[in-house]
């Protein structure tokens, strides 16, 4: 198997990028939990996971806070791959193809797709409209500034971005599990050539010139 100065692997993901994934995917888990606890009594089992119902209370705006900053610790560094660009309308125009697996009738990709462009969008609108929602009715420190037609209309918006935001999380994760390798990638921090130049190969390209950069 090669070790990660093979020349048969890439560098697809830092260790420092690894643990800021896994950070947001461990507070997500948390916020969650937590949250569809608090949201329906048919779904209050699931606050066992952070010890009972008190302590989903207590602890899921801070952890809904603690993921909306390590989110935004992940993606700020990686921004500049999700510009969306000419060839990504081409790549969603082809979607057919993408459902397919027939990369070979795709444009040439950077390290991101268009699809995963989108969904970091995605992610990106719902936590942010989580944590300006979550802010005004977090009842402790902020409600009392707030009239109460504002809390409400939040509570809403709230459950809707919370909603989008799971939504969102379960796409991810079918995603990384429908391209084989992928969660190899977010464990191991590499993958082969091979799988580069199959499903990302403008950024396959970019990785094997002289200057290596990332």
């Amino acid at each position: 198997m090669s070790d990660r100065h093979s020349p048969d692997v890439l560098v697809r993901y830092t260790p420092a990028e690894r643990l800021r994934h896994w950070l947001v995917a461990i507070l997500f888990v948390c916020a969650a939990a937590s949250g569809l606890a608090l949201f329906h009594p048919a779904l209050f089992w699931l606050g066992g996971v952070l010890g009972g119902g008190a302590w989903s209370v207590v602890l899921h705006p801070f952890a809904g806070l603690a993921m909306s900053l390590a989110f935004y610790a992940f993606v700020r560094p990686l921004w500049h791959h999700n510009r969306l660009e000419p060839r990504d309308r081409a790549w969603l125009r082809a979607m057919r193809d993408v459902v397919d697996k027939r990369e070979d009738r795709l444009p040439e990709v950077g390290r991101y797709n268009a699809g995963q462009k989108i969904l970091t969008y995605v992610l990106a609108a719902a936590l942010l409209a989580l944590f300006a929602t979550g802010i005004v009715i977090w009842r402790v420190y902020f409600s009392n500034y707030f009239a109460i037609g504002v809390i409400r209309f939040s509570a809403l918006l709230h459950a809707f971005a919370a909603f989008v935001l799971v939504v969102g999380i379960i796409v991810h994760v079918a995603a990384a599990v429908w391209v084989k390798g992928s969660v190899a990638a977010m464990t191991g921090g590499t993958v082969t050539i091979g799988w580069a130049f199959k499903h990302h190969r403008a950024w396959f390209r970019e990785m094997i010139r002289p200057s290596g950069g990332r």
